[in-house]
């Protein structure tokens, strides 16, 4: 087929992005908590209202494994945890408005060095295609396996 990628071309995509990845979290604010609990309180936000089963769920680990992360979160005033009306063994979870204070100014700091090294070492052009890729690589994250 042609256009089919291949997986020399696959490896180069993977190693570039995780290079890119590595330099975004080196671009995070200090604030206390590990790239753990942060994608934790992130995905907490992305779900809204949620369970400790869900998140697990999600993030594909076992609901014990988050129960420190939950905890320290909650302790700093991040996450709140109620009981869920319906069924009062489960727990909800969700984002206070300092958890997502923390978030935006994390996700601020990192678009801010973002885009200034888009500006500072990227032509108009390869901008342009960057942002022409975006929806294809979300599109990719967001695949589920076969």
């Amino acid at each position: 087929m042609e256009g089919e990628p291949t997986p020399g071309a696959a490896t180069e995509l993977r190693e570039s992005l995780m290079a890119v990845a590595r330099q975004l979290r080196r671009h995070r604010p200090d604030n206390g908590l590990t790239l753990s609990q942060m994608q934790l309180l992130g995905e907490i936000n992305r779900a809204g209202v949620t369970t400790p089963a869900e998140l697990a769920t999600r993030m594909h680990v076992r609901v014990q494994s988050l129960t420190d992360s939950l905890n320290e979160l909650e302790s700093r005033d991040l996450i709140a945890r109620r009981p869920d009306e319906a069924d009062r063994r489960r727990q909800l979870v969700e984002t206070t408005d300092d958890g997502a204070a923390l978030l935006a100014a994390d996700r601020a700091e990192r678009d801010t060095w973002l885009h200034q090294t888009m500006r500072d070492n990227l032509s108009e052009l390869e901008c342009d295609l960057l942002m022409l890729v975006a929806p294809i690589l979300r599109k990719l994250a967001e695949s589920e396996p076969r």
